[in-house]
């Protein structure tokens, strides 16, 4: 498996916001997102290739009882299952943050889905072919059926402008099992006044339709870092 990082830090999204964590980053994607802040896991993959038993022997060098399984696509790789049992045998919580197109059956204590919206999809100067495949691929309604059928889960789609919330809720009414307390939407972009400003109309949204606003608590705390 190719590796971009492990570090530990906060957990910066999500129902678990705060919470210290490892994170293992895998390197490797089946989308290429127009708006994707890790590049270096997509885009352009960096990283080594090492095995899950190297993998979790860093991962098991940190105190922390919260891991995460980030990407890239960390559902795309056979040795996941692998390194969730170990986490699991060790006691570890695990998040798994995933697109939810792929399925695999392992130990996971969160399943993070993030559906990619149209807002997602590449323009042709990334090249054709990308826009075309994302487009294929990062809706896969029985993937995440599935998931949510078999895991505790968070879904949280990304928001840039109110169309997006219509299409958004255009999504859900075709999974009427997903729980609306379980939705989070997180405003799109990785600098601070970016997301403040769609945060002040896209926080109350949330309110007024019953789902969890999302904040990128990270780049508040550290800026748009790799590491954290």
């Amino acid at each position: 498996m190719r590796v971009a990082e492990i570090f530990q830090s906060k957990q910066g999204e999500g129902l678990l916001t705060g919470t210290l964590s490892v994170f293992l980053r895998v390197s490797g994607c089946n989308l290429r997102c127009s708006f994707c802040d890790t590049p270096y896991a997509s885009w352009d993959p960096e990283g080594e290739n090492r095995t899950p038993r190297e993998i979790l022997d860093h991962m098991l060098r940190y105190d922390c009882r919260h891991a995460i399984l980030t990407g890239g696509e960390p559902m795309l790789f056979a040795e996941l299952a692998t390194i969730c049992a170990g986490l699991r045998t060790a006691g570890r919580h695990i998040t798994i943050e995933t697109a939810g197109t792929c399925h695999q059956s392992l130990a996971c204590d969160l399943m993070s889905i993030s559906p990619k919206l149209s807002n997602s999809t590449p323009d042709d100067r990334f090249g054709p072919q990308w826009r075309q495949k994302h487009e294929r691929t990062r809706h896969a309604p029985d993937v995440i059926r599935r998931l949510v059928a078999e895991y505790a889960y968070q879904i949280k789609f990304v928001i840039g402008q109110p169309q997006d919330c219509d299409e958004m809720q255009r999504y859900l009414d075709e999974f009427p099992e997903i729980r609306r307390d379980r939705v989070l939407l997180m405003p799109q972009g990785v600098a601070q006044d970016e997301l403040d400003r769609i945060g002040a109309w896209l926080q109350p949204y949330c309110r007024q339709h019953g789902f969890h606003f999302c904040p990128r608590r990270h780049i508040e705390w550290y800026g748009m870092t790799r590491g954290t």
